[in-house]
Order: C-alpha cells, then sequence, then structure tokens
C-alpha cells in the first residue's frame, strides 16, 4: 500500500522591487520564518534544507503565477539563511512574458514571490489553528501579483539605463515639474524607477 499524495500548495511573498538590471537580475525573500502569513501557516528555520541539498538550485523551477506553461527564469542561488529563503534569479529576456515581468516589477505592479510545495512535515495547533511547516518538499518558485506572506519582499531590482534612458527620464521629471510648478532643483528630487 503507498502513502497517499501530499496536496501541492503555494505560499505568496511580498517583493519590494527596488531595482532590476539589464539582464533581469533579481534578489528577495521567497518565505520569511517564524512569522504567521495570511493562511496561518509558519515555517521554521531549517524547512527547506534537504529539499535544496536534493534537488539543487536547477531543480527549482521559476515560474510565473504557479503557471507550469510560463516558465519565465532561471533561479541563479537559493539559501536559508537567519531570515527566511533567500533568492537570486534571472528573468530569461528571450521570452516574452519575462520581458512583460520585468517591465511590471521595475514599475512597482508586480511584487510578490510564491512558493510551490508539498508540507511534508506539519503540525497544527489546536487551540490557535496555526499551522507550522517544518519540512517542504519545494518545486518552484513563482513570481505572482497578490502576496500571502506580506513581509518577504524582492530587494533588489537593478537598473542599467542608456544614456537615451536617462536623458527621457530627466526630461520627464522636468516636465512633471513644470506641470506642478516644482522648481528645478526639486524636480531633481524626483526620482523615477
Amino acid at each position: 500500500m503507498t502513502a497517499p499524495a501530499l496536496p501541492f500548495e503555494h505560499k505568496l511573498a511580498r517583493l519590494a522591487v527596488t531595482s532590476v538590471d539589464a539582464e533581469g537580475t533579481f534578489e528577495g525573500y521567497a518565505s520569511l520564518f517564524n512569522i504567521e502569513d495570511l493562511s496561518r501557516d509558519v515555517i521554521v528555520p531549517g524547512a527547506f534544507r534537504e529539499t535544496l541539498a536534493r534537488r539543487g538550485v536547477g531543480g527549482i523551477k521559476m515560474l510565473f503565477q504557479h503557471d507550469p506553461n510560463e516558465p519565465i527564469g532561471v533561479w541563479l542561488d537559493l539559501a536559508e539563511d537567519g531570515r527566511g529563503l533567500r533568492v537570486k534569479g534571472r528573468l530569461m529576456l528571450e521570452v516574452a512574458r519575462a520581458r512583460e515581468v520585468l517591465s511590471l516589477m521595475k514599475a512597482g505592479a508586480l511584487e510578490g514571490l510564491s512558493i510551490g510545495f508539498r508540507a511534508e512535515r506539519r503540525s497544527r495547533d489546536a487551540r490557535t489553528g496555526i499551522r507550522t511547516l517544518r519540512k517542504i518538499d519545494l518545486w518552484e518558485i513563482s513570481v505572482v501579483t497578490f502576496p500571502m506572506q506580506p513581509g518577504a519582499l524582492i530587494t533588489t531590482v537593478k537598473t542599467r539605463t542608456t544614456p537615451s534612458e536617462a536623458a527621457l527620464a530627466q526630461a520627464l521629471r522636468h516636465a512633471a515639474a513644470r506641470m506642478h510648478g516644482l522648481t528645478r532643483s526639486n524636480s531633481r528630487k524626483t526620482r523615477t524607477v
């Protein structure tokens, strides 16, 4: 008799996009430890250790909105630290959806990460209803619209602008300043992403 299959689950984390480089590289946290998420789950340190050792960085897929038909990049580094599951990935800009995701990240319109996993070792506190996840079989990490864990963020999305992009950004700042009656020195303080 085989054991029943564990359900496949998703956990979402908010991204704080500050910059993205021309190659689409970004960093952040896909999950935070010891913080209750919106579905009343808490992931503990060490929960990803075995799956990261077993699958390696190449065995965890980067998807858009958990859609297996929408791979958008590759993970370059996945590691647990004192805060959570730290990730560094690169969007594959040869893929149309990845270019769209990059544009949305840079604009701050897309700021969520979500893990797709099976909970292999878990327990639920009968009094509080909080489920503690101690061992997770991680399959994929997606860039998503709505996060489940608001504090897990993309911390870096670097931007390299070309001279023409920089000139356009400066012209837009000056035009906006003129429209709103700002002085030239105040308009220089206004930054675009």
